[in-house]
């Protein structure tokens, strides 16, 4: 088992989202987050004072799958975010030690699902 955490461009959520469900992906969960890369921010005035903003708006995905799922996800993920830009975002793996669905008390793939 894996959770995959993705932060992507929030104007190609609904692409990801179709890509992962083309891949027979349908659990998720979407988070606004804000952060820097290597596109650093850009300068911008408001009521005549120079301000830069550092930390831009990212969207957080973070799936757990099962090791058959892996890179179904991850393709699915980069096929919907990738513009070739810089700033497009990052995918990060992680292993999952344990996975309990509460409703059911089943444990592993089967609360995975």
């Amino acid at each position: 088992m894996k959770l995959i955490i993705a932060y992507i461009q929030p104007h190609a959520l609904n692409e990801v989202k179709q890509e992962l469900y083309k891949a027979n992906v349908y659990k998720l969960s979407v988070t606004n987050a804000l952060g820097c890369g290597q596109q650093k921010g850009y300068t911008e005035h408001y009521r005549g004072v120079e301000m830069e903003v550092n930390l831009l708006k990212k969207v957080r995905l973070e799936i757990a799958v099962n090791d058959n799922f892996v890179e179904p996800t991850v393709n699915a993920i980069i096929k919907g975010a990738r513009s070739g830009e810089i700033g497009d975002g990052k995918i990060f793996v992680l292993p999952i030690e344990e996975v309990i669905r509460i409703r059911t008390s089943e444990t592993g793939n089967d609360a995975v699902g």
